[in-house]
């Protein structure tokens, strides 16, 4: 995950490792990471898969902490036949390229708070900035690129071109190099341009047969995997009902397969890479120590992720499976 509003309010992040299943907070060791100054709890539904909300609330409660879901990667995803993001007192959403749903960056929250409500609309009248004329304009042929020529055969070249042209500021990217230290840009609170709005509106009147064809091939990938003998990517406990934004899968030859994945015409996602996304943020600056968090940093070394999105047919599925298959699962 990516701390950096944490340090920007000047508070200090405690990490909580994860399950391996599910790739979410294990709640197991949650209680042992709570002290007086604990203020906050945030719960992320790791790829779309809902965390234990009620044994984090119960602990919340308990101790009188806020809990707070990052539910980033899980747009539509519910827990025991609510959505996430109606547990704690706000949840966040991104509409980043990468989601469930985009507009190209951005993204929205949420709450039943009052309090926290009126404050986000200060927020938003006193403090926000607009993006910049040349910004908009950039976005715009981002997106109107990302619809005529992004499909899972193309999508491994067209991230590598888009990450060097984001450095070289020829494009508008979802982090610059200043966000790889927790000191806060000026312009770091930046609204969504009018061109992102009506994406967004137009992806949300989309977001049902979405949703449905986002749990359509998570279950082909489950039956294409297991007749391989391969495990699915999560337990399916009851309590969940996922809406995946990617499909993870662990193989011990990671490095191997996103090397060799542009060439098989495969989109292979390589995210999380490290335990504090991106891989080039300085992890001491962060108050993280290799070994806080072991099954976190493993999952990093291990899992890949494919595509789930509305391009991806059932040929993608078979074709990526067939693909993944060929190295060892870990």
């Amino acid at each position: 995950m990516n701390v950096n509003p944490i340090k920007y309010v000047g508070a200090r992040p405690v990490y909580v490792d994860i399950e391996p299943d599910t790739f979410n907070m294990n709640v197991n060791l949650l209680k042992e990471k709570i002290t007086n100054k604990t203020k906050v709890i945030i719960a992320q539904h790791t790829y779309g898969y809902p965390c234990e909300m009620d044994t984090i609330i119960k602990i919340a409660q308990g101790s009188g902490i806020c809990v707070i879901e990052d539910c980033c990667l899980a747009l539509g995803s519910k827990y025991k036949g609510s959505m996430v993001g109606t547990f704690g007192r706000a949840g966040y959403f991104s509409s980043q390229w990468n989601k469930p749903y985009t507009t190209g960056l951005g993204g929205m929250v949420i709450t039943s708070d009052r309090e926290i409500a009126e404050r986000i609309e200060s927020l938003t009248a006193n403090e926000m900035c607009p993006p910049s004329g040349r910004e908009v304009f950039m976005l715009r042929m981002q997106l109107m690129i990302y619809r005529l020529f992004i499909y899972p055969r193309t999508t491994a070249l067209a991230q590598s071109l888009f990450r060097y042209l984001t450095k070289k500021g020829a494009v508008v990217g979802s982090s610059s190099t200043s966000e790889f230290e927790p000191v806060k840009a000026d312009d770091f609170f930046k609204a969504m341009s009018s061109v992102q709005a009506h994406a967004g509106i137009r992806q949300l009147d989309k977001i049902g047969k979405n949703i449905v064809h986002r749990r359509k091939m998570a279950q082909l990938y489950d039956e294409l995997l297991a007749a391989k003998g391969w495990k699915p990517s999560n337990d399916r406990r009851d309590s969940a009902e996922p809406v995946m934004v990617r499909y993870p899968v662990r193989i011990a030859e990671k490095g191997e397969a996103l090397a060799q994945a542009a060439k098989a015409g495969v989109e292979l996602g390589s995210w999380f890479e490290c335990p504090l996304h991106p891989i080039e943020t300085s992890l001491a600056s962060y108050d993280y120590e290799p070994g806080m968090c072991p099954e976190a940093e493993k999952a990093a070394r291990e899992v890949v992720n494919l595509p789930l999105h509305p391009r991806a047919s059932v040929k993608t599925v078979e074709r990526s499976v067939d693909f993944i298959t060929g190295f060892t699962q870990s």
